[in-house]
């Protein structure tokens, strides 16, 4: 996976949980990453459950031996962060946060409905739409809806809240499958979507060419290493997704490459060597 992104040579790295599996070995991960990728390369981290309470690696040690290498990075890196990129005349406010998995002592970070992450979250949002930077992208470890083995840990209030604003791009990990939504969106008689059921008239464009402001693609990509977990076809959230590739489906380890500008927000599927699956999208601004 490293040989991957190390040949697309991109300007950055979402990681986006879940790095050893193992308590102890922290630095020995950090030293495989930067023998790949430089030491100056910005492989940037937001925790997994693997890592978040300490049990099978601490991300609090994976932040010492990776830190940012963002400028303008804001808030608790590795946990809840922000960061505008680039720095001047950004194109794309990338949103890092962590609901639904449990750091030490057994305790999840509160993202319920008005609460502190809640609000700072939603107020990311709104100030990179006030500020007119062209695109939002948040990015957080576990998924909400999924063909996979998950369930949705991070709340349907409040991905219900990232579609209500108009997030264009959700990524996840957790889930060891790699699925792409429909572009998806709340309105009219589709007041909400409601994890393990599925209503089409949430559905605002099926194929892979969309609009900005049309609704919000949902993209899991959990597919880094490991092992895969079977995709389920007969989900009742199935319809809601366009692509995916699980164990039993396309099996392919691989990564997402996304290329922004001021007009639009291309990304790409990349299969690591000996893989085939691929996927493809594109959203446009007005």
């Amino acid at each position: 996976m490293l040989d991957v992104i190390a040949g697309l040579n991109p300007q950055l790295n979402l990681a986006l949980g879940d790095f050893s599996y193992e308590k102890g070995r922290e630095e020995e991960f950090c030293n495989m990453v930067t023998g790949k990728l430089g030491t100056d390369f910005p492989y940037q981290l937001i925790a997994g459950n693997h890592e978040s309470n300490g049990e099978d690696g601490d991300i609090d040690k994976f932040a010492r031996c990776l830190p940012n290498k963002l400028p303008g990075l804001e808030g608790e890196y590795g946990k809840q962060w922000r960061v505008d990129v680039p720095e001047q005349n950004p194109v794309v406010r990338f949103i890092l946060v962590s609901p639904g998995i449990d750091f030490k002592n057994g305790r999840p970070l509160d993202y319920s409905r008005g609460s502190d992450r809640w609000r700072w979250t939603a107020e990311a949002i709104d100030e990179a739409r006030s500020q007119g930077i062209p695109w939002t992208v948040v990015g957080m470890h576990a998924p909400c809806f999924s063909l996979g083995e998950k369930s949705c840990q991070p709340g349907k209030d409040f991905t219900n809240m990232l579609i209500d604003k108009k997030v264009d791009l959700v990524l996840s990990g957790h889930d060891h499958v790699y699925q792409r939504s429909h572009q998806v969106e709340l309105g009219g008689s589709c007041s909400e979507l409601v994890p393990t059921k599925f209503s089409a008239p949430c559905l605002s464009d099926k194929d892979g060419s969309m609009v900005q402001g049309g609704g919000t693609v949902f993209v899991t990509v959990g597919v880094g290493g490991v092992g895969l977990y079977n995709v389920k076809n007969n989900d009742p959230e199935v319809g809601y997704f366009s692509a995916w590739s699980g164990k039993n489906r396309n099996p392919a380890l691989g990564t997402l490459d996304v290329l922004a500008s001021a007009k639009e927000l291309a990304a790409r599927f990349v299969p690591a060597e000996g893989y085939t699956f691929t996927d493809s999208f594109t959203l446009q601004r007005r």
